[in-house]
């Protein structure tokens, strides 16, 4: 890590606020490390008593306990296997409350998206073992760099609201943290396999020694999965890994981590329109382009070709009985490009003169282009928790450098136009540094009360310099200071109720795309969380009200960029408010009944938008991607063990792509069921278990749309002097009924 070590020489201004920082860290890294060393010579001969897996010290710093007062859904490792036949992460998620996912090929598969409480992927914070996973830049998550990743997920906790203090971006809408897969005892093995509909295919083999000498482990996965997709060439073929080599002493947990993916997906983001959608609504018109005769044809290659891996180390540490620790790094390295055909482009967008073929001036020409984004990102990252009698306290330190190089090449062209090999058409490169720190603790009052506070302090500083894709100049400097303090209180009444209250705040810095916009001002949001817990013998309840309240919120605005990403408006002042209800009903020792519901209200005050020439307030409108109903349903009837059927139904309502509460822009609600059954057979003669499971999605083969954009343009030529909004729309089409079905063979 250069750039860290470079903080102890001498550094440039901007430099020296995070510098200063990085350099307290290692100091008081090192004090604590001469205090506490003399403990390790100590460790076997004193008897301490566990109270806590180790593992779980990787996320424990950011996530909360079932008591506490943020809202919050657990996903363990068995429930995700149930429905784990190759589909990205957001569609497993999809019935948990206030969530809506989408699929650019329609089937789960390759580009995935995940919305909660309306808010976007960008706006969910997400971590892995602790350590963010949202692009610096974009603050965008991309599922499809990590392909089958949940087959290496011991468990996740999705937060919503501001949530407690994480790494990373700011959470506007929830945040999701993963821990890998634990330590394995007992050595083994599986092999799965399944395969279903649009030639969707996955592939992979897990294995892990046990402990050796009952203290090393070494586990690891391979997966590939393939897909045509429901949408016309909306192929993907991805790749992945996982590597684990694990260290466990009494009270020492030390884990090697490598993971990453290689993503080949032929593009399907640009939608279609209304009249299309009902005609062919597979039609892509990606790649589209047309010969010398006037014939359609389609580029074979209009991919997106990308590779991630990560790399992480984490050092978990129980130093006393009160005092545990924990040190994580990470390095990430990101690289690939979006390759792209262009019919008649003009030479001006590439800084190219015209030439002059046959005594003609040629201005435009077909040609080939690739996209390249190439980066890496660094991450320390350090813990320390003290717990003893009724109160827990974790603080924490958190240091990230994000580096990144965007740039464009031509590697074809119908005419030579005075071009060079590896000629880049645009470049500029970026850094983004973060120095975040924290400090939570609950506090248990008496036997009803609890409290909790947290407090964190971000601070960030964001440059890029070149020029952008458009070949116009981008050119930023930016620092920022966030202070997000959050508090809660949680009454327990009995054994049966408990009940919660919480604020929370929270700031998020623009993107890049943002950047681009000409848009450098913050959001603010402050979070309140009014809570109401049930628990008896065969019935559970989680409900919840809240109220999001917002300051220069970055609402999508429903239009994309050139390359298919959501652009982002600022809408001033606005507020999400709703309730969300969770249940788990026992109905008999064999039936299981888990529905939720979100209703909220999502609206913009005092709304500015152009139209017909003239800026307009518009009052209060509707937040796009803001439905105001999103329900969930799953039935699980086990007549025996090993044997489960699961029905699952969500209804999501209507919601607008924009926010000016166009018709043209409105989805329509959508009521989805799907299908899900498992059954394993035991003690097998070979294997130790063979688990069967079968996945029908959409069974009543709704025609639906979960995704669209939405813009408008000024026409004045029409009628001189007369300026009207044109509005348009995009969509994207859903699969129709589907099914997948796979076999795990366990050893």
């Amino acid at each position: 890590m250069k750039t860290l070590f470079t903080c102890l020489r001498r550094q440039a201004p901007y430099q020296q606020i995070f510098c200063l920082q990085i350099r307290k860290f290692i100091f008081i890294t090192y004090l604590t490390f001469l205090t506490i060393s003399p403990l390790l010579a100590q460790q076997e001969n004193d008897t301490l008593v566990k109270t806590e897996i180790l593992d779980e010290v990787l996320v424990r710093s950011i996530r909360v306990q079932a008591n506490s007062p943020i809202t919050h859904s657990n996903v363990n490792k068995e429930d995700l296997e149930k429905r784990n036949l190759g589909l990205d992460i957001p569609i497993l998620l999809n019935y948990l409350p206030s969530v809506v996912s989408t699929s650019d090929a329609g089937a789960g598969v390759g580009y995935t998206y995940i919305r909660v409480r309306g808010s976007d992927a960008s706006r969910v914070n997400v971590t892995l073992n602790g350590i963010p996973f949202n692009d610096s830049e974009s603050q965008g998550t991309f599922w499809v760099n990590l392909p089958d990743f949940v087959s290496s997920i011991e468990n996740l906790q999705l937060q919503r609201g501001v949530g407690s203090s994480t790494n990373g971006s700011g959470a506007f809408g929830a945040s999701l943290n993963l821990l890998t897969d634990a330590v394995s005892k007992e050595a083994g093995g599986e092999i799965s396999n399944s395969f279903g509909s649009f030639n969707t295919r996955r592939h992979n083999v897990k294995f892990t020694t046990g402990l050796l000498n009952d203290h090393i482990e070494i586990a690891g996965r391979l997966s590939t999965i393939a897909s045509d997709g429901y949408i016309d060439r909306a192929s993907s073929d991805l790749k992945s890994y996982f590597l684990q080599s694990s260290y466990v002493g009494d009270n020492t947990l030390i884990k090697a981590i490598a993971f990453g993916g290689h993503e080949v997906t032929y593009q399907s983001w640009f939608g279609l329109d209304a009249e299309t959608l009902k005609e062919d609504r597979t039609f892509n018109p990606a790649g589209m382009y047309f010969d010398a005769n006037g014939n359609m044809k389609f580029y074979d290659n209009e991919v997106d070709n990308y590779k991630q891996d990560h790399y992480q180390l984490h050092w978990n540490q129980r130093w006393t009985n009160f005092w545990s620790t924990n040190i994580g790094m990470n390095y990430t390295y990101g690289r690939g490009f979006f390759e792209q055909f262009r019919e008649d482009d003009d030479f001006s967008i590439y800084g190219l003169e015209p030439i002059q073929v046959e005594g003609e001036f040629i201005e435009e020409m077909d040609l080939i282009r690739r996209r390249w984004l190439d980066n890496n990102f660094y991450v320390i990252n350090a813990n320390a928790t003290y717990k003893k009698n009724n109160l827990e306290m974790t603080s924490g330190l958190f240091y990230s450098l994000y580096e990144g190089d965007h740039f464009g090449e031509i590697i074809w062209a119908q005419f030579a136009a005075g071009t060079e090999i590896r000629d880049m058409y645009y470049f500029s490169d970026a850094s983004k540094r973060e120095f975040t720190m924290f400090s939570k603790a609950t506090y248990k009052i008496n036997d009803q009360w609890q409290a909790y506070g947290d407090l964190q302090g971000r601070f960030i500083n964001y440059q890029t310099g070149g020029v952008t894709s458009d070949i116009v100049a981008i050119n930023v400097n930016e620092s920022y200071s966030f202070f997000n303090p959050k508090a809660g209180l949680s009454y327990t009444l009995n054994n049966y109720n408990q009940f919660y209250l919480s604020y929370g705040r929270a700031h998020r810095e623009p993107t890049r795309n943002d950047f681009e916009e000409g848009i450098n001002t913050p959001e603010i949001l402050d979070d309140f969380e009014l809570g109401w817990r049930f628990s008896s013998e065969r019935i559970n309840v989680n409900t919840n009200l809240f109220y999001m309240d917002f300051k220069d919120q970055l609402v999508l605005s429903g239009e994309l960029n050139d390359v298919g990403a959501p652009l982002r408006t600022t809408s001033g002042e606005s507020y999400r408010m709703g309730i969300e209800v969770e249940a788990d009903i026992r109905l008999t020792n064999q039936l299981r009944w888990m529905p939720n519901v979100a209703l909220s209200q999502n609206k913009n005050r005092n709304f500015v938008a152009s139209i017909d020439g003239e800026l307009l307030n518009l009052g209060t409108t509707n937040i796009s991607f803001s439905p105001d109903v999103v329900a969930n349903s799953m039935i699980v009837y086990q007549p025996f063990k090993n044997f489960q059927v699961g029905w699952m139904s969500k209804f999501v309502g209507d919601q607008f792509m924009g926010n000016i509460d166009s018709a043209t822009s409105k989805l329509d609600s959508f009521f989805i069921n799907d299908l899900n059954i498992v059954y394993e057979l035991k003690e097998l003669p070979f294997f130790s278990s063979m688990l069967f499971t079968g996945l029908v999605n959409n069974i009543f083969n709704v025609k639906y749309v979960s995704n669209g954009y939405f813009f408008t343009y000024d026409d004045d030529f029409s009628t001189p002097g007369v300026i009207t909004t044109i509005e348009g729309a995009g969509y994207y089409p859903q699969a129709g009924i589907h099914f997948l079905a796979g076999i795990t063979l366990k050893f």
